[in-house]
């Protein structure tokens, strides 16, 4: 199956960005949000919530690039995103009944700056914008290669046979 008849690819930047902000997001629950204790261990419900978010995002993603039908609306992960961000502002203004005196740790920085970047993908996903790619098979022919000068030249040089070279 050649891959010549096909047109460009598009991959949607917004939900890229959102999916890369949710797996920072998820990634933060297994570092210490407060005084060695992990995102899941000071949360009883509040990690499940997040990782749920993470998912719907990824989920965007992946309904982004085709992979199933229907794909998840930009507004409702702008909505999804915006829930996320705003539990961890609430986590970080007040703590946990677990973290209560507690100082606050690189997992919880880590999760605010993945709520972030996840509201900014979701931002870009309402606004449509995609990069397209081409994909290039083994049968692909390669676009000519131009010389040092930048000429049009597409092959090496070859060597003048032996009565025709200067000196």
């Amino acid at each position: 199956m050649s891959g010549a008849g096909r047109g460009p690819v598009r991959v949607p930047v917004g939900p890229l960005v959102a999916a890369c902000g949710a797996v920072l997001l998820v990634v933060s629950l297994f570092l210490d949000w407060y005084d060695g204790r992990t995102g899941f261990t000071v949360f009883e419900v509040i990690d499940l919530l997040l990782v749920a978010g993470a998912l719907v995002i990824v989920a965007q993603l992946a309904g982004g690039l085709g992979l199933f039908r229907p794909a998840i609306s930009p507004s409702v992960s702008l909505g999804v995103a915006v829930l996320t961000l705003i539990v961890v502002v609430s986590q970080i203004v007040n703590h946990p009944p677990a973290a209560v005196g507690v100082d606050k740790e690189i997992g919880i920085w880590l999760a605010l700056a993945g709520a972030a970047v996840m509201v900014a993908g979701a931002v870009l996903a309402s606004a449509h914008i995609s990069l397209a790619v081409e994909p290039r098979t083994a049968a692909s022919p390669a676009p000519p290669r131009t010389g040092a000068a930048g000429g049009d030249r597409t092959e090496p040089l070859e060597d003048p046979p032996a009565g025709e070279r200067s000196t």
